[in-house]
C-alpha cells in the first residue's frame, strides 16, 4: 500500500457540483498523492460516495449518513456554505432515517464512518411555525437527536467511527456523546468551529478535531489549532465548499487540503514536514486506512 501527502478526510466528491467531472477530480487527487474520503449527506449521496470508493482500489474512501439539515425542507443559500463559482446553493430534500438502508452501506470495506450525522441548530430559529415545512424548534430539535442516536447506534454496530456534523449545537452534542458512550466509538468532529473549552471536552472524549481552509482566510481558529495536541488534529476541504486561500471564489478540491496543512504548520509554528506526516498518521489511525 502507498503512503499518501495528505488525507482529505471530509469532501463531497459525490456532490452535484462535481456530476459532469468527479472522475477527472479524483484522478488528479490520487495522481498528486492525495486520498479522501467522500462523505454522504442523505441516502443517494452516500451511495454515490460508496460506488466512486468501490471504483478505485485506494486512496478513495466513503462515510455514509443522514445529515440533519436534510430532516426538514429548507433553503441553504451560495453564500452561507461560502461556495465558489458555479457551487449553487440548494433546497434540502426531506428524508427520514432508515437504519437498515444505511447499515447496508456501512458494513462495505470501503465504507470507513458514519456520518456526516449530528445535530445543526443554525437555521432552526428560521423554521418556526407557520413558516414552509416549519415546526417548532424544540421538535425539530428531538427530531435531529433523535435521528442522531440512530446513527450512533448503528456506528456502534458496525464498529466503525463517527463524522460528525455539529453547528451552533455543541452542548448538546456533548450532552448526546455522554448518554451514548460516544467515546467508545470515536471519530471526527469535523469544520470544528468551537471554542479551546468546548474542544478539550471533546479530546477527553478520544474524538479527533479537523479544519477546513477557513483557517487559511479567518483568524476565529488560531486558538483552538495552537493548543491543539498534534496527534488528534485533521485536514479536510470539505469541497465544493470553502475554499482555501489562495483558491477563494473556485470550486473547492481535495488537492487543496495542502493549503490547510501548511495553515496548521504556521500555526502552531512547527517543521511542515512534521505536520504533515503527522496528519496522514491520524487520519490513518481514526478511519483504520
Amino acid at each position: 500500500m502507498s503512503r499518501p501527502k495528505f488525507i482529505d478526510i471530509h469532501s463531497h466528491l459525490n456532490f452535484n457540483a462535481f456530476k459532469d467531472d468527479a472522475d477527472a477530480v479524483i484522478e488528479r487527487t490520487l495522481e498528486d498523492g492525495v486520498w479522501t474520503i467522500l462523505v454522504g449527506s442523505q441516502i443517494d449521496t452516500s451511495r454515490r460516495a460508496l460506488a466512486y470508493a468501490e471504483k478505485y482500489p485506494e486512496g478513495i474512501y466513503a462515510a455514509v449518513g443522514l445529515h440533519p439539515i436534510h430532516l426538514v425542507e429548507m433553503e441553504v443559500d451560495k453564500a452561507e456554505i461560502n461556495a465558489g463559482e458555479n457551487v449553487p446553493g440548494f433546497k434540502t430534500r426531506v428524508e427520514k432515517f432508515s437504519y437498515e438502508a444505511y447499515k447496508l452501506l456501512a458494513e462495505h470495506s470501503k465504507t470507513v464512518a458514519i456520518g456526516e450525522c449530528g445535530l445543526d441548530y443554525y437555521r432552526i430559529p428560521n423554521l418556526a411555525p407557520g413558516a414552509p415545512s416549519g415546526g417548532d424548534p424544540g421538535a425539530l430539535k428531538h427530531l435531529q437527536a433523535d435521528t442522531f442516536r440512530e446513527q450512533v447506534a448503528l456506528a456502534r454496530e458496525v464498529k466503525k467511527p463517527l463524522m460528525i456534523h455539529c453547528r451552533n449545537a455543541y452542548e448538546d452534542l456533548l450532552q448526546i456523546f455522554r448518554e451514548e458512550r460516544a467515546q467508545e466509538i470515536g471519530g471526527d468532529v469535523h469544520f470544528f468551529a468551537g471554542s479551546w473549552d468546548i474542544a478539550k471536552q471533546f479530546l477527553d472524549l478520544g474524538f479527533y478535531l479537523s479544519f477546513t481552509g477557513v483557517i487559511t482566510f479567518a483568524r476565529d481558529y488560531d486558538e483552538v489549532v495552537k493548543n491543539m495536541p498534534l496527534d488528534r488534529i485533521m485536514v479536510e476541504t470539505d469541497a465544493p465548499y470553502v475554499t482555501p486561500v489562495p483558491y477563494r471564489g473556485k470550486r473547492n478540491e481535495p488537492l487543496y487540503v495542502e493549503y490547510v496543512a501548511k495553515k496548521i504548520a504556521e500555526i502552531k509554528n512547527l517543521p511542515e514536514d512534521q505536520v504533515f506526516e503527522q496528519l496522514v498518521e491520524n487520519a490513518k489511525r481514526c478511519f483504520r486506512l
